[in-house]
């Protein structure tokens, strides 16, 4: 297991920030994207996208993997950009990963708000620089639709505040316990398809959090115990599902996804949480931050608690 890296925490953001919109995957609906931006702006930030933020490019990506490359490094680099928040997932935000310049991102820290697709880009950042991932909404996919975002979250993550979870935002108990840890993960199936590759995520001795959207329980029953015959829950201190959207199999108990869960885990006596709304969900996008310090209190009220701030002053 790889050394941990030295904790890399971007500026916390003002009401006025300049807010870099990027496509380093799929394309999306220009609607969509302009709602999002329009909530955006209603926010107080400055919002400008990337080049290639609204393209399309054969057969399913906003641009070539150069100008999508180039959209994201410039993003970091650009003085007059204080956050970068994606567009969307999708797919391909993969082919970035060998030609991303870490150099260039860890010399110039910000935060960069993304989920699903691009679970990969923010573990192998946090991985290589230290750089916090903030695991939360989309521009076309939360912020374009009415009680899309978890807003106490939101301002925490990014103003230097504590961010809290708990019943409120779906959190509730499959396995009671008690746990401190760094908080990690992201997306199911993107971490378990990093497997075998050099940019595999360092899951092992953190408190996980996990969530994935139609995969049915077997797919996540499996997908787990490809993530354990890797070793990649080697002294893991806690799960933490996320709100599993429609990951039910046809005619069967819609709760067979908890029980599959609480199987496949059975020899990890940690706590395990489920149903906490961050990425792909139903509404309420929670942003949370990844790679900082965290307590899972799971008693009679269920809450995640951040022991420390994901921005600097």
């Amino acid at each position: 297991m790889a050394e941990p890296r030295p904790i890399l925490k971007p500026r916390a953001l003002t009401t006025k920030a300049r807010i870099a919109v990027v496509a380093p995957a799929s394309s999306a609906q220009p609607d969509r994207i302009a709602n999002g931006i329009a909530n955006l702006r209603e926010r107080g930030f400055h919002v400008a996208r990337a080049t290639h933020a609204i393209g399309k490019h054969a057969p399913y990506f906003s641009a070539s993997t150069e100008n999508r490359l180039r959209d994201f490094t410039d993003s970091f680099t650009d003085p007059d950009v204080d956050a970068i928040f994606c567009i969307r997932g999708g797919y391909g935000s993969n082919y970035l990963l060998p030609h991303l310049s870490l150099s260039k991102i860890q010399n110039h820290p910000k935060p960069f708000l993304a989920y699903s697709d691009l679970t990969a880009v923010q573990t192998y950042l946090l991985d290589q620089t230290g750089l916090v991932a903030f695991h939360g909404p989309l521009v076309a996919g939360d912020f374009d639709r009415p009680n899309g975002i978890d807003e106490a979250s939101f301002h925490a993550a990014l103003n230097g505040g504590l961010v809290h979870a708990g019943p409120e935002q779906g959190l509730h108990t499959l396995r009671r316990g008690v746990a401190t840890g760094t908080i990690y993960g992201g997306c199911l199936s993107i971490l378990t398809a990093s497997l075998g590759t050099p940019y595999a995520p360092q899951t092992e001795g953190k408190l996980l959090f996990l969530e994935d959207i139609a995969a049915k329980p077997y797919q996540v029953d499996r997908m787990l115990r490809q993530l354990i015959l890797a070793g990649k829950f080697q002294g893991v201190k806690g799960f933490i599902f996320g709100e599993m959207l429609d990951c039910v199999s046809p005619g069967a108990d819609p709760n067979l996804i908890q029980q599959v869960i609480l199987d496949v885990l059975a020899d990890f006596p940690v706590p395990i949480a489920f149903g906490l709304r961050s990425g792909h969900v139903s509404h309420g996008n929670v942003t949370l931050p990844l790679g900082i310090q965290v307590e899972l209190r799971l008693e009679s009220t269920p809450a995640l608690h951040y022991l420390e701030p994901a921005v600097l002053p």
